[in-house]
């Protein structure tokens, strides 16, 4: 049957949220009490004041001295009251306090589960990592910014020229024999060849 109905919700109200509730209740019947009795001096205090102008002194001063008891009773009601509220306002600060010492606890508890993933030598390592990153990164910068020294310039130099040279490749030389050039062809080059001769010879003649 339980089952059927789940289970009963956990109250959220704490054994110092009763307490505080009960200190509380006290402190207004006291004062509850405190003004029902104002009330009552206030009547007697007129009563005696009317038993004097009878001539009933007696039953006057009687009842006066029933109202200064009384007056001595508020005395005490007050200190009560002020004793239940400093206690209801320690219990509320004590739960505050309480309420302060869990957040820590849970914190800490995250800050561990932290430190536990991410130990100090992990650390140590990302910004080292970092700083040889940020350190590279700068000196790429001063490089294309231009401020290489005179021997950073030549090394430079010298890997471009080794990078020029390694990339000029000449035609490779033929494995197989020249065809044979025609006779009439043959003549016909050396004529060529000769023709500029012919005519420096003429002219000067």
């Amino acid at each position: 049957m339980g089952n059927l109905f789940g289970k009963k919700k956990q109250s959220r109200v704490t054994e110092q949220d009763k307490a505080v509730l009960q200190l509380k209740q006290q402190r207004d019947k006291l004062r509850q009490y405190q003004k029902r009795i104002n009330l009552q001096l206030e009547k007697e205090r007129q009563v005696a004041k009317q038993l004097l102008k009878d001539g009933k002194k007696e039953k006057a001063l009687v009842l006066l001295k029933k109202k200064r008891y009384q007056e001595q009773l508020l005395d005490k009601t007050e200190n009560q009251i002020s004793n239940l509220e400093r206690m209801v306002q320690d219990l509320e600060f004590a739960q505050i306090e309480r309420k302060v010492l869990d957040g820590l606890k849970v914190g800490n508890e995250c800050l561990k589960k932290m430190h536990e993933v991410m130990s100090i030598e992990e650390v140590e390592r990302i910004m080292d990592e970092t700083q040889d990153a940020i350190e590279y990164q700068r000196q790429i910068d001063d490089m294309l910014a231009g401020s290489l020294s005179q021997e950073d310039e030549d090394a430079v130099l010298a890997e471009l020229e080794a990078i020029t040279q390694g990339d000029v490749q000449l035609p490779d030389v033929p494995s197989e024999p020249l065809p044979d050039v025609p006779e009439a062809a043959e003549k016909n080059l050396v004529s060529e060849k000769d023709g500029p001769k012919k005519k420096r010879e003429l002219l000067a003649a």
